[in-house]
């Protein structure tokens, strides 16, 4: 079975093909620049690739490029889209409407787009994704929705409310709904197979770190508790996105600048984070060498995010009542051995003890990096969304979801 995951966002068209008889990438790639230009990077898995400027008004243009790089042409690796059996489409907010993967119908998606308002960033693009993939791709070929919040669905409702008026909830929805939830899955059972346990009997703590961090609490399989909230804001220190601040410290702020709501969350999700406390970048990476030559605000900024963590760690080992591991993913999680080593250091108490020499220049491997006396078990685990969203596709498809 072939299988096509698209992973849309506003000017976007992530995806990759697999083959799920061994769950091997086929191709993949990014359309880009979408509404203002266009550009589309295309690679077989044996190396061909097509990387060249094109015309994309809409996803629509992007979707017809995608179908004559993948059939046709000096990189292509199917005949027809008739080879492809389903597609898998990564949607960001499901709220309290979906908890599970879903078939996409015409309801679907229009009940995806009328969700935009509790994530106006992602979840319109995903609409136009899958009405534009309906336009290109055969009719007759499933398109199937996994959604990044129905993981945190189990979250029971002491962790998922806010103390503000419970008809902000009846009325408007806001509650925590948690995100990276896709990765978080994938993650925690990878680490179930790799310690040779079943995942119902494992209590985790799962630190997805990248551009975007979220650390979730993961008892028996199931999120209980998350750090992303309403929005993929809340939580940790980001890139660009502040984490938690204390609400009146926002309106203050806000007063004080005299921006309109619109402003202040752009203010919070684009200008805050790494790059507004250093004052250098987002990325950790141009972080870590300012601070090594001796920026202070970069090395706060690096700090800040390694102190957030341990909080979270202890937290979510209160709420669970133990700890059996931690794991380490995404870019930052998986690739930076400096921040694994200080996030573990000084936590002892709670049963975790790093191999510094097992850790070292680790980088997106699956590891172990715990020492042989830590009580708590801590790993790095490489995520694979594509591929998660590729597995539930498939089992949707064939009736076994």
């Amino acid at each position: 079975m072939k299988i096509l995951v698209i992973n849309a966002g506003s000017s976007s068209l992530k995806y990759q093909l697999l083959d799920m008889d061994d769950e091997s990438v086929i191709a993949k790639g990014n359309c880009d620049r979408i509404g203002i230009g266009g550009h589309i990077k295309h690679t077989a898995a044996d190396g061909r690739t097509i990387d060249v400027d094109c015309d994309f008004p809409t996803h629509t243009e992007a979707f017809e490029k995608l179908v004559e790089v993948l059939t046709t042409g000096e990189a292509a690796v199917i005949k027809s889209m008739d080879e492809i059996n389903a597609v898998g489409h990564r949607i960001v907010q499901g709220a309290e409407i979906f908890n599970k993967t879903t078939l996409a119908t015409d309801e679907v998606i229009q009940q995806i787009d009328d969700l935009a308002e509790l994530a106006p960033v992602h979840n319109h693009p995903h609409a136009l994704a899958l009405r534009a993939c309906k336009k290109v791709i055969p009719a007759t070929t499933p398109q199937v929705v996994v959604f990044d919040t129905a993981f945190h669905a189990t979250m029971p409702e002491k962790a998922f409310m806010f103390g503000m008026p419970y008809e902000c909830y009846e009325k408007y929805h806001v509650r925590k709904y948690g995100f990276h939830g896709t990765s978080h899955r994938f993650v925690s059972q990878a680490l179930a197979d790799a310690m040779g346990k079943d995942i119902k009997d494992l209590k985790i703590v799962s630190c997805h770190l990248g551009n975007g961090s979220s650390i979730t609490a993961v008892e028996g399989g199931k999120s209980i508790d998350t750090s992303m909230g309403f929005t993929p804001l809340d939580g940790v220190i980001m890139g660009t996105r502040s984490g938690c601040v204390d609400a009146s410290a926002v309106t203050f702020i806000q007063n004080k600048l005299g921006l309109s709501p619109s402003e202040m969350s752009d203010y919070l999700n684009k200008k805050s984070g790494f790059l507004g406390i250093s004052g250098v970048s987002s990325d950790a990476r141009d972080l870590g060498a300012a601070a090594e030559e001796g920026n202070k605000r970069a090395k706060l900024a690096l700090e800040m995010l390694r102190y957030e963590i341990k909080k979270y760690i202890g937290s979510y080992a209160a709420i669970m009542n133990g700890l059996d591991a931690v794991l380490f993913t995404g870019g930052i999680g998986e690739n930076s051995d400096d921040l694994r080593e200080d996030v573990c250091s000084n936590m002892e108490y709670l049963g975790i003890k790093i191999d510094k020499a097992a850790n070292k220049g680790l980088r997106g491997k699956l590891a172990k990096i715990s020492a042989p006396d830590s009580k708590v078990e801590v790993w790095v685990v490489p995520t694979n969304e594509e591929l998660l969203i590729a597995r539930d596709t498939k089992a949707l498809v064939e009736g076994n979801l």
